[in-house]
């Protein structure tokens, strides 16, 4: 019988290259990449690029609905073109309810009329900010005399106010439950909290995509053709 038929064949490679008979000739290589010894394939090259892309988007989109939120609700209120304000009771039922997001806008106080809902300060007691539907315009002018009243009441808010600014703030959105998390933010901890955990959980999350990636250096090598081996008969 022959010889070279009975001795195992050997197959040179180096360190990190697929065995057996898929590189039995000339192959490349990627130094540092994990193989299936069966079928020379790469492993979790498919996966690792499926979930890389996924926590990209993750983390846009996040950190878009961060700056959006933060720019909403923090910046652009400051340029007067609106005012968020957080309900607090259920007076305007079903208009809004409690924990709703009211965006106010201003507008000129000669032109409040019947049946626009404003944000005014009380009359009396602390001047809290109540937001309610006028019923009445007592009197006109440039600084008008309203009357007003929550749409869930019964009867009508117990004076007359005089609005004495330029402007009127008059409700033109409503964003339901969004006012708790405004409550939620202003609480002095929790907002501390915030700040020091969002760019936390941020850099954790890029930690975290560095990790997952293949490593960025993988080189290509060429392994040089293998050639079969002798091994001595006992």
């Amino acid at each position: 019988m022959n010889a070279l038929a009975l001795a195992p064949r050997m197959v040179a490679a180096r360190a990190g290259a697929p065995s057996g008979p898929f590189c039995s000739r000339g192959c490349h290589v990627l130094v540092g990449a994990k193989f299936d010894p069966h079928t020379g394939r790469r492993l979790g090259a498919a996966a690792q690029s499926r979930s890389g892309i996924a926590v990209n988007i993750a983390l846009w989109l996040a950190l878009g609905a961060a700056l959006a939120a933060f720019a909403g609700l923090g910046l652009l209120p400051h340029t007067g073109l609106y005012r968020p304000e957080t309900v607090l009771s259920d007076s305007m039922k079903p208009y809004f309810r409690a924990g709703d997001l009211a965006i106010v806008t201003p507008e000129p106080a000669r032109d409040v009329r019947v049946g626009q809902v404003i944000s005014i300060h009380i009359p009396t007691g602390d001047h809290h900010v109540q937001t309610h539907r006028v019923v009445q315009v007592v009197r006109g002018g440039e600084h008008p005399v309203v009357r007003t009243k929550g749409d869930a009441n019964d009867a009508r808010d117990p004076w007359t106010a005089r609005l004495d600014g330029p402007t009127a703030w008059q409700v033109r959105l409503v964003v339901p439950k969004l006012g708790w998390a405004i409550v939620w933010l202003r609480d002095p901890f929790l907002r501390l909290l915030t700040v020091f955990l969002a760019p936390a959980l941020f850099a954790l999350l890029a930690l975290w995509r560095i990790w997952a990636e293949p490593d960025g250096d993988d080189t290509v090598e060429e392994v040089p053709d293998a050639r079969p081996q002798v091994a001595p008969l006992a």
